[in-house]
């Protein structure tokens, strides 16, 4: 069994306002993204493949792998211009006789271990999986005015998380499809937004939840560099 890591740190961070893109911003002495790869080095994970801006692929290489002594990252490789344009260049970019592949926010630093290997677990018997927790909050759907339009049960609810587990060779398939249908797509106003999305569009498989962490955040704004640093102090 051969598993692989695609990390994603190829977005602009524009809602950071920051100079520095938000994966390289410093949180306890070390850029944010240094804690994700460190989690995967320190896992059951094989390899791991970064994606990143095409101008940053240097920076990161000598500044931040070789620093660290990554031995696990096996490729450094452009994004592209959305998300789900970077996941199909990280997976293409991975060995093709991996079994599984994990795919993870750069922006979401306190992964652990014990997350990775429940989502391994998972992704054994299912094929598919997702990281997340239910909800503490009431969840509204709004309709296209602003207004709420109904409300789910809080207790079937999800916050979404990375990683998100699958089948190598499935979720390579799938992305290359929707590569190939991304004009039909956009036509229909079909936004993917995760991974997740990719397999429920186009098969029956179901994706499994896998209960993650509270503190599994997603860095995003500067209000969320704050709470980073609570949760790391704490650790």
């Amino acid at each position: 069994m051969k598993t692989v890591a695609i990390i994603l740190a190829a977005g602009s961070g524009s809602r950071m306002k920051s100079d520095v893109k938000k994966q390289y911003i410093n949180i306890g002495g070390k850029p944010l993204i240094y804690y994700s790869i460190k989690a995967f080095e320190e896992s059951v994970i094989d390899d791991i493949v970064l994606v990143v801006s095409r101008s940053d692929i240097d920076y990161v290489k000598k500044d931040i792998v070789q620093k660290y002594g990554f031995d696990k990252v096996t490729a450094v490789v452009s994004g592209g211009m959305a998300r789900y344009h970077s996941v199909r260049l990280g997976l293409m970019a991975a060995d093709p006789t991996c079994d599984y592949a994990f795919i993870h926010d750069g922006a979401r630093p306190f992964v652990t271990r014990q997350i990775i290997m429940d989502a391994l677990t998972a992704v054994k018997q299912y094929r598919a999986c997702v990281v997340g927790m239910p909800a503490k909050d009431t969840i509204k759907i709004a309709d296209e005015k602003g207004f709420a339009e109904s409300t789910p049960n809080r207790d079937r609810a999800w916050i979404v998380q990375t990683p998100q587990v699958f089948s190598y060779k499935m979720i390579l398939e799938l992305y290359q499809r929707l590569d190939r249908d991304e004009g039909e797509l956009m036509a229909k106003g079909i936004n993917i937004t995760d991974d997740a999305m990719v397999v429920e569009y186009y098969t029956d498989t179901k994706v499994r939840l896998v209960e993650g962490s509270y503190d599994n955040i997603k860095i995003t704004t500067p209000e969320d560099i704050a709470l980073a640093e609570a949760i790391l102090n704490r650790r």
